[in-house]
Order: C-alpha cells, then sequence, then structure tokens
C-alpha cells in the first residue's frame, strides 16, 4: 500500500488521482502503459504529461474533466481554442442555458439584419460582436453539458 500524500500544492492530477483513492502503483496497474513513477513524474511537474496519457488518466481516475483540463492548460493549440469547461449542476446548466437561448432569441432577427448582406458594416459590428459573445455562451453551456453527461456515465447515474 503506497504512502498518502502530504504535499500541499497538488496539481489537478493528482488531487484526481487521490480522489478515486488510487496509490499510483495501483493508477500505474490500471493503465498498464503509465508507469508509477511516469504518473510521479506528471504529479510532480517535472514531466509534462502525453494527450494519450491524459486520456487513461481520465478513464482509470473516472474524470473526463481532466482532457478540458488538459487541452485548455497544458496543449498550446488548446490554450489558443478550447476554453475550461467546469462540472457543475444539472440544475445550474439548465438554467444558463435557457437564459442563453431566451437572449439569442431576442437577437436572432438582428443576426439575420447584420448578415443578409454577407457583410458586417462598422455600424453593425458592435452588435455582432454581443451576438458573438451570446453564442460563445451557448457554446460554453452546452460543453458543460456534455462534461456532466460524461461524469454521469462513469460515476454510473446514467447509461450511456
Amino acid at each position: 500500500m503506497g504512502r498518502k500524500s502530504t504535499k500541499e500544492n497538488k496539481n489537478m492530477y493528482q488531487m484526481t488521482r487521490e480522489q478515486e483513492g488510487l496509490t499510483r502503483d495501483a493508477a500505474a496497474e490500471q493503465m498498464e502503459y503509465v508507469s508509477a513513477d511516469r504518473i510521479e513524474k506528471i504529479e510532480s511537474e517535472r514531466s509534462l504529461p502525453h494527450p494519450e496519457e491524459i486520456l487513461a488518466m481520465s478513464k482509470v481516475y473516472k474524470a473526463p474533466d481532466l482532457c478540458n483540463y488538459y487541452c485548455s492548460h497544458e496543449c498550446p493549440i488548446g490554450q489558443e481554442f478550447v476554453p475550461e469547461v467546469k462540472i457543475k449542476d444539472l440544475s445550474q446548466i439548465t438554467l444558463e442555458m435557457l437564459a442563453s437561448l431566451n437572449t439569442i432569441e431576442k437577437e436572432k432577427n438582428r443576426l439575420i439584419e447584420i448578415t443578409v448582406d454577407g457583410v458586417i458594416s462598422q455600424d453593425e459590428m458592435d452588435d455582432f460582436k454581443n451576438i458573438q459573445t451570446q453564442l460563445s455562451q451557448i457554446a460554453m453551456t452546452i460543453d458543460s453539458l456534455q462534461l456532466w453527461v460524461q461524469k454521469a456515465i462513469v460515476d454510473g447515474r446514467i447509461t450511456p
């Protein structure tokens, strides 16, 4: 049986492994091709994880949010293009989605007016940016819902 860590500043990978109640050795055994030494290097931030290692960790640790965390924090491309998605309660996700959809419903006609000619003029730009922001919020809420579903599946609360 492994020792319990007393490290104060644990990274996301270590905290997630420990929340699942796994030692590095037990995690490595379940991941097959990721050694306990490699896990220790990732957790101590002496080495950056590889995407395939994150996929293995997310499955073994039952934490699909690790993939989003990796993409939004570690991957140079993801840092540029992938926003961090937080796991929220289903009720909060639903309310955010409904609020966003209500807002965009009001903006729908303005979007049609702006884009009908295929050109966004300078006087339309502020409205277009506001609509784009609303669409981004909807996308984030959808991502949050998808992450909630993935987590619910690995936790056994719903079936795929």
